[in-house]
C-alpha cells in the first residue's frame, strides 16, 4: 500500500472537507514555483485542500513524500482519506481495482472530481494506474 500525507489548509469555515473514506484528487503541478514535484489535493465542494508533503519535517513516517509519489502517478490520480488528525491527513493511494471500484459507484466523488468522468477509459486505467501488486502489504 502507498500512503501519503496530505498537508491541509487550516482556512475552513463551516463544513470542513476532511472526512474518513473521502476521495481526495492528486493533481501535479510541474510548474509550481516553490517545488517543480508539488502535487496539489482536490475535494468535491472545496477544490484545493492543501498539498501532499515533501519535506522530512512534515511527511508522516510510513508515508511517501510527494517526490517519490510524483514519478509514479498520472497526473491525475486518485487517494482515500484512512487517518486524520487536525489538518494532516494520511490517505491511501488508490489502485487500479480500487479505482475502478470507485467508479462503478455512482455516488463516489471521483465522478464529480474527474475533469471529464464520462470518458473516463477502464483500459486505460489498468494500464496506467499502480496495479494491486504493486500497492500491496508487503
Amino acid at each position: 500500500m502507498m500512503f501519503i500525507t496530505v498537508m491541509a489548509f487550516n482556512n475552513f469555515h463551516g463544513d470542513k472537507p476532511l472526512k474518513l473514506g473521502g476521495i481526495i484528487k492528486l493533481v501535479k503541478e510541474p510548474d509550481n514555483k516553490h517545488d517543480t514535484e508539488a502535487i496539489a489535493c482536490e475535494m468535491r465542494y472545496f477544490g484545493k485542500i492543501g498539498y501532499v508533503a515533501n519535506s522530512t519535517n512534515t511527511v508522516i513516517k510510513g508515508c511517501m513524500s510527494s517526490g517519490r509519489v510524483f514519478d509514479k502517478i498520472t497526473d491525475e490520480y486518485y487517494a482515500k482519506i484512512k487517518f486524520i488528525t487536525g489538518s494532516t491527513v494520511i490517505a491511501k493511494i488508490l489502485s487500479a481495482d480500487e479505482f475502478i471500484k470507485e467508479i462503478e459507484n455512482p455516488e463516489s466523488d471521483v465522478h464529480y472530481l474527474s475533469e471529464n468522468p464520462s470518458k473516463i477509459d477502464i483500459e486505460y486505467i489498468k494500464n496506467h494506474y499502480i496495479p494491486d501488486d504493486e500497492n500491496d502489504e508487503s
